[in-house]
Parts: C-alpha cells; sequence; structure tokens
C-alpha cells in the first residue's frame, strides 16, 4: 500500500467525520444527507453540496455505488467545497441504492474535491485502499475510530 495515500487519508478521516453503526437512516437521501453534513459541520462544504449530491444521485441513478455494500456519493467540484473533504458512515441497518447488483450499502465514504483534479486524486486515492484485500469488509465490522485507523 502507498504510505502518502494512506497518511491523507487518516489526515482526512478525523474523528468528526466518522460515524460508525449509524441507525434511522433508511433511503439513500438520507445517507447523502447525513454524510454530507458531517463535510458541512467540519467546514468543508456548504449546504448547497448536499443537494447537488442528492440532485446528482437523483438523476444519474446508483452510480455512487462503487462496491459490493459500498458507496461514495460525491457532486461536481466547484464553489460549494471549501476544501478536500470525505466522511465515512458506517451504517447499522444497510441501505438499498437500488444498485443491480451492489446492493445494499453498509459503507458510505462521502466525497467533496475543491477542483476536479483534488476530485480524482481523492477517488484514486481511496480506489486503491478500497481495493485492498477484503477491506470493504473489514470496514463493515469495525467498532471504533482506532479499528478504522489501523485499517487505514
Amino acid at each position: 500500500m502507498n504510505t502518502t495515500k494512506n497518511s491523507t487519508l487518516r489526515k482526512m478521516l478525523t474523528r468528526k467525520v466518522v460515524r460508525l453503526g449509524v441507525e434511522g437512516l433508511k433511503t439513500p437521501q438520507e445517507v447523502i444527507a447525513y454524510g454530507g453534513s458531517l463535510l458541512e459541520q467540519a467546514g468543508k462544504v456548504n449546504r448547497q453540496y448536499i443537494t447537488d449530491m442528492i440532485s446528482a444521485y437523483e438523476s444519474l441513478g446508483p452510480y455512487i455505488v462503487m462496491a459490493p455494500g459500498l458507496a461514495m456519493p460525491h457532486a461536481r467540484p466547484g464553489g460549494n467545497v471549501a476544501e478536500n473533504g470525505i466522511s465515512f458512515l458506517q451504517l447499522k441497518t444497510p441501505v438499498a441504492f437500488q444498485h443491480s447488483f451492489n446492493d445494499p450499502v453498509k459503507i458510505v465514504i462521502t466525497l467533496a474535491g475543491a477542483s476536479d483534479d483534488g476530485h480524482i486524486d481523492l477517488l484514486q486515492d481511496l480506489s486503491s485502499f478500497l481495493g485492498g484485500e477484503g477491506v470493504i469488509e473489514q470496514l463493515s465490522q469495525i467498532t471504533s475510530y482506532e479499528e478504522l485507523m489501523k485499517i487505514i
């Protein structure tokens, strides 16, 4: 694994933007809004970015469900993102995003890129990390922030 990429993820995934065992979310829109609200509270995005992510899901479909059990909501980079950021949600009860074979979703990594380059870099870093053997399964079973940091 590339240590530089993992240190970037470690730096971005502060306790402020990580939630484990999240309950009560029943729709993709609720999941996206929750992940986006963590980024908003951390000062990474404004409210419009959350609306844009939900609109992108509603108009483009479940393209954000990247692998079995994993969704990565995002919207186009631009003025609604103050700086690159990611949030991490582990859902207690998986949510169906209407993806033909990767549903239901239990791990949600919400992305915010301040520019096209930042957006692509984030996706590449996360893809190489998440592509590791059994990583998504490990993430779905962790019970603490410290366990998340060990996996990263």
